[in-house]
């Protein structure tokens, strides 16, 4: 599982084009050999997800999440774009940045293949709703697969 969220306010476009570029690299070759993989469904056939990426070149921030399934129970489990507001998801998905990062940094307790990554998320910026959304489902869709629980 691979999850980051890249965000650099105060950095001018080259300067984070210039530092992003091999992390970038790095995504890419490496969901090469990711996307390569599969999971089997009930009737065993074999389906091949993308990894959900997010980006908003106006806030330079971006979001890749690459966990298999959760394209899947983003199409399936989760509620419509509209049915929480977009201050809802945000006050949620705060809490859940705490618990999460507070568990990447105590790999003793935590197991650091789930918690690999901080999430750079600040709670005074506009991400929208698009962004709130997909955080806040990857969360709960986390606490399901891993049979963790992310609230207080």
């Amino acid at each position: 599982m691979v999850f980051e969220l890249f965000f650099r306010p105060s950095l001018n476009k080259s300067l984070i084009m210039k530092r992003l570029k091999p992390t970038l690299l790095s995504f890419a070759f490496a969901l090469f050999f990711i996307s390569c993989g599969s999971y089997p469904t009930k009737n065993n056939t074999i389906i091949k997800e993308e990894p959900v990426v997010i980006s908003n070149e106006a806030l330079e921030y971006e979001v890749i999440i690459i966990d298999q399934g959760f394209t899947s129970y983003l199409n399936t489990t989760a509620r419509s774009k509209e049915y929480y507001s977009d201050s809802y998801l945000k006050n949620k998905n705060r809490q859940y940045v705490a618990v999460w990062n507070s568990r990447v940094r105590n790999p003793q307790k935590y197991n650091s293949s789930i918690y690999e990554n901080v999430v750079d998320y600040q709670h005074n910026l506009n991400y929208g709703l698009d962004v709130n959304y997909k955080l806040y489902w990857y969360f709960k869709f986390a606490e399901q697969k891993y049979k963790m629980t992310l609230s207080y």
